[in-house]
């Protein structure tokens, strides 16, 4: 007898844990009205400059944006550093012709697990973001931009996170890549690893710290859906820099 009663404790508690749990994730009309107007103030701040409000409106410290040619953004810093050098906000007249920038309605979806959105951009792709509630409202925690020519490669978020810890974005030995700008000042370009799309696959640079070279990789999916190197080439820095390869900013 004392064996089912414990038996029904356990299942009962087990019940009410995934209660719980999905009541954590449970949008009240309010939460979706505020997880839209985070696109909003991102579109608004990016489209002015403001890199401090586009910087606010992510989770901070751990926040991150992602993109093929920036790589894996992460934290408060970096994220000003790349609306600061954006094409449209380098030179008062590029910012001029950029205008307003249009503010996509943003599908949510709530599960136990994560509260997620994604946002259409036309032939330019869409943004894949997760959001969580702070003590200061609602943030990004991550938005990653997957683009038209990655939706026709069939791949997804999952696919380039993979292939971001595949590469070791977050084992601290890459450096971020700086370029000069029109006016001749470096400005942050890419954090970890750029990827891009070649008829090999997936193709990855990453800028070694302390170094001066950088991995030139090609990744491929494998027949259990899992992604791999096909090739991982190391470029010295006397090579590297005979071949015009961005360096980090000293």
């Amino acid at each position: 007898m004392k064996s089912r009663v414990w038996v029904v404790m356990i299942l009962g508690a087990a019940v009410l844990a995934t209660a719980k749990t999905s009541a954590q994730q449970t949008l009240t009309a309010q939460d979706r009205a505020d997880i839209q107007e985070l696109s909003a103030k991102y579109a608004k701040a990016l489209g002015g400059c403001a890199a401090e409000d586009y910087a606010d409106v992510f989770v901070p410290e751990t926040g991150y944006f992602a993109s093929n040619i920036r790589g894996e953004v992460v934290g408060r810093e970096r994220l000003i550093a790349l609306v600061r050098s954006e094409r449209h906000c380098i030179s008062s007249a590029a910012q001029a012709a950029a205008g307003p920038r249009a503010v996509p309605t943003v599908v949510i979806e709530s599960t136990a697990r994560a509260v997620t959105g994604r946002a259409e951009l036309g032939a330019a792709g869409y943004y894949a973001d997760e959001y969580v509630k702070t003590p200061k409202g609602w943030r990004i925690k991550a938005r990653t931009v997957i683009t038209g020519q990655e939706q026709k490669a069939n791949l997804s978020v999952a696919d380039v996170t993979a292939i971001r810890r595949l590469a070791g974005t977050d084992l601290g030995q890459f450096d971020d890549v700086y370029v000069a700008g029109p006016d001749g000042v470096k400005r942050f370009r890419t954090s970890g690893v750029a990827l891009g799309l070649s008829a090999d696959g997936v193709t990855g640079r990453a800028l070694l710290k302390n170094d001066g070279g950088f991995y030139e990789d090609v990744y491929v999916r494998t027949q259990q859906g899992g992604w791999r190197f096909k090739s991982r080439a190391y470029v010295a820095a006397d090579a590297a820099a005979s071949a015009s390869t961005p360096r980090a900013q000293p």
